[in-house]
């Protein structure tokens, strides 16, 4: 049986119940600790209907896996579940405090967050609409059911000379400038060599499936466009304890170490919002890590990442 605890009062509280956040709850349910997981329902892939290259799971509805994911944690009866959004966040003598956004005030031993992030899309119309569907930032999520059909990336910046280069393995691959970069002559030699054609017209709008009309009216039909989106995190929380960054490919991540401490004591990150990779297998994998490091601290003590 549990041991009664006061009805705010948790060893640890994991911040974010999508992937990263349940990998790492279950790991501390199934050490009997009093776990609160808090959920604002907006998980980064929740525009993706299928879920791929995660081993047992390739093709699942993305949401299915979350859902079921819920039920086999709540299952624990040391877990606590509540829906909505953590805004505020304190490091203490005692452990961290937490406040809720209907008022309610919270104290763990331990926090973990995996807290996620939100991807910046350039502003063209019609894309965020596709997003998830037919536009997509990750090859190996979605470039195998495309079929071989063509394939476009629209350049972002810099680092979308990198996607273009590994597409073709995909697709028929285009890369559109759209003003956003100007490959030099050792990128273009290197596209040259992947087969990746160049198209500089400026991007008017994305039709259909994923077609992309051009500013000089020309259209080019694809199977699904890829942009290598900017991200920022999706909570404050980790700002607010004091927790150090560092710039990333797409955006600014929570550092840690390899145990899945953050800067402060006490407090471990999982997930999109603290690693670069993205995927539904790493931030399994990530929650697990972050689980059992918390789970340790609790007997061991917390130490902070350099």
């Amino acid at each position: 049986m549990p041991i009664p605890h006061p009805k705010n009062e948790f060893d640890a509280i994991v911040v974010g119940g999508s992937y990263a956040g349940l990998s790492a709850a279950l790991q501390l349910a199934r050490a009997r600790r009093r776990v609160l997981v808090i959920d604002a329902g907006r998980r980064r892939n929740r525009f993706t209907r299928h879920s791929h290259g995660f081993l047992t799971q390739d093709g699942r509805d993305a949401a299915a896996i979350v859902a079921e994911g819920r039920a086999q944690l709540l299952a624990y009866p040391t877990v606590t579940w509540r829906d909505g959004t953590a805004v505020a966040a304190a490091a203490g003598d005692d452990g961290f405090r937490l406040a809720m956004d209907n008022g309610q005030q919270l104290h763990a031993r331990r926090l973990v967050l995996a807290t996620g992030v939100v991807d910046e899309l350039p502003e063209v119309e019609g894309l965020a609409e596709r997003w998830g569907r037919s536009v997509f930032s990750c090859p190996y999520c979605d470039g195998y059911e495309l079929g071989q059909g063509s394939i476009g990336v629209l350049a972002t910046g810099p680092l979308s000379i990198h996607q273009a280069l590994m597409l073709p393995d995909w697709g028929k691959t285009t890369l559109f400038l759209n003003g956003a970069l100007e490959p030099d002559g050792e990128q273009l030699a290197s596209l040259a060599a992947r087969g990746v054609a160049i198209e500089p017209a400026p991007v008017a709008r994305i039709a259909g499936k994923a077609d992309v009309v051009l500013g000089d009216g020309r259209i080019q039909p694809l199977a699904g466009l890829f942009v290598m989106s900017r991200t920022h995190a999706a909570s404050p929380l980790a700002e607010q304890l004091g927790c150090a960054f560092d710039d990333g490919m797409t955006g600014m991540f929570i550092r840690t170490d390899m145990q899945k401490a953050s800067t402060v004591a006490g407090v471990y990150c999982c997930g999109d919002a603290a690693r670069m990779a993205p995927g539904v297998a790493a931030a399994v994998a990530d929650g697990v890590m972050a689980g059992v490091a918390a789970h340790r601290s609790l007997i061991f003590g917390a130490v902070a990442a350099a």
